[in-house]
């Protein structure tokens, strides 16, 4: 599909965004990816994604400091855009074996991989020991477990202690890392913590690192700059007890918030690293290295949902478009709407934008619960039975936290590229999940295993 791709030379990065994500979503239709037995698709702008990287790097970088960006999995964890990213310069930050398994086939060196976990199990340190990815232990217990594998067999892996500051959350709790509560990493004000660490350190010099993650939706800069602070002054405190430089860097995590009102990124990683420089300026003077680990800001803005209205009614006098994109695949935004909220564009059966006056309308997905509802009275242009709905700013999760609710299968995703002459290119990232697949991941291949303990 060919359409005039407006000039790029003074548009912005969000402009630019826009512009190549319409031309995608007629694309899309044109090019028969979302046909009538695959109602929903995600789609991911590929150079967007590229644009995102690029733009992390410049922030941080800095003469004389040694910076490794590392891709948080849990945000997309799909096997194409962890390939993408390493070819970009971007690692992976992984927290459980699977992700592990994930960054491995994208063939991310070991050298860019952090391990991140509250729970790792003894099997999941020693593969992680035995690759050489970095590790930060979350807790004392994890720390004998590190004890007795570095005893047993030397390693190349960079080895740390996750730090909860202790400063306090943001406005989504859930996304809170840093309170005084939070089951993450050691406490750092909690009585004798610090003593601990400082005495742990002495006694293991393949201790290296320092590790702190705030967190992310709801947290503000202000704090996540604390936060990192924090850690930083630690680490002044346990290379002065050891009389050496013994920890060399720093991994400050990532969190950086998302404005989901529009699409201009705010606010930037600029801004993030600036403001790092101006309150942690030990950060970038060249005594340690820097890791990050970055998740729902690198592809957040670069990602949509395009589903199919497959009904339009209305009940209590307000309309409802019943559309298939709901709890299943935008599970955040249906269970804490406010605090995920989605902006939703209304397009017609061939991916152009809706006419008509808006009107208060519930976006309503397929699930069978009578909450599964993406947009509660949202003004937009009236939606009728197979015209499309556009989620934004779904690239960050939205692929890769699928609730199973009613055995509906996962959407297949697509990454696209907008040629300079308005041509749209795709390439699948994920297959949309056959029936076949579903039923062997439900149990399909011991349908007779229980009737068996019964003798029937």
């Amino acid at each position: 599909m060919q359409t005039t791709r407006p000039d790029s030379a003074n548009a912005t990065d969000g402009e630019i965004l826009a512009r190549d994500r319409s031309l995608a979503f007629r694309a899309a239709v044109a090019q028969g990816l979302v046909p009538r037995e695959q109602p929903v698709v995600g789609l991911l702008d590929v150079t967007g994604i590229i644009r995102s990287a690029a733009a992390l790097r410049a922030a941080f970088a800095t003469p004389g400091v040694e910076v490794t960006h590392t891709f948080a999995v849990k945000a997309a964890a799909l096997v194409p855009v962890l390939r993408l990213l390493r070819d970009a310069g971007i690692g992976c930050e992984v927290a459980s074996p699977g992700e592990l398994a994930l960054a491995r086939a994208a063939q991310v060196p070991a050298a860019l991989i952090v391990l991140d976990s509250p729970a790792k199990t003894p099997d999941e340190l020693s593969r992680a020991l035995a690759l050489g990815v970095a590790v930060n232990a979350d807790n004392a217990q994890e720390l004998d477990r590190l004890d007795a594998a570095v005893a047993a067999r030397p390693t190349a892996s960079p080895l740390g202690v996750r730090v909860n500051p202790q400063i306090g959350g943001g406005s989504i709790g859930a996304m809170s890392t840093a309170t005084a509560t939070s089951k993450f990493g050691v406490p750092l004000r909690d009585p004798g913590a610090e003593r601990w660490l400082l005495d742990a350190y002495a006694a293991r010099p393949w201790l290296t690192r320092l590790h702190c993650h705030v967190g992310s939706q709801g947290c503000p800069l202000e704090l996540m700059a604390a936060g990192v602070r924090a850690v930083h002054d630690l680490a002044e405190r346990v290379n002065a007890a050891a009389g050496r430089r013994q920890v060399d860097t720093l991994d400050i995590g990532g969190g950086l918030p998302v404005d989901f009102g529009s699409d201009e990124d705010s606010p930037a990683f600029a801004d993030y690293a600036d403001l790092l420089r101006a309150h942690v300026p030990g950060l970038f003077d060249g005594r340690y290295g820097i890791v990050t680990e970055f998740g729902r800001s690198l592809l957040a803005k670069n990602g949509s949902l395009l589903a199919r209205v497959e009904y339009a009614k209305s009940a209590g006098g307000r309309r409802i478009a019943v559309t298939h994109a709901g709890a299943q695949v935008a599970t955040r935004t249906v269970f804490a709407p406010d605090a995920w909220p989605l902006r939703v564009v209304a397009l017609d059966g061939t991916g152009h934008p809706k006419d008509g006056d808006p009107v208060e309308q519930d976006v309503a997905g397929p699930c069978c619960f009578a909450g599964d509802v993406v947009a509660h009275a949202r003004p937009l242009p009236p939606l009728d039975r197979g015209d499309l709905v556009a989620l934004l700013d779904t690239g960050a999760y939205y692929f890769s936290t699928h609730f199973s609710y009613n055995a509906l299968p996962r959407p297949g995703v697509h990454g696209y590229t907008v040629d300079p002459d308005g041509a749209v290119r795709f390439a699948t990232v994920r297959a949309p999940q056959t029936p076949r697949e579903l039923t062997a991941e439900c149990g399909g291949g011991w349908a007779d295993s229980l009737s068996a303990l019964t003798g029937g």
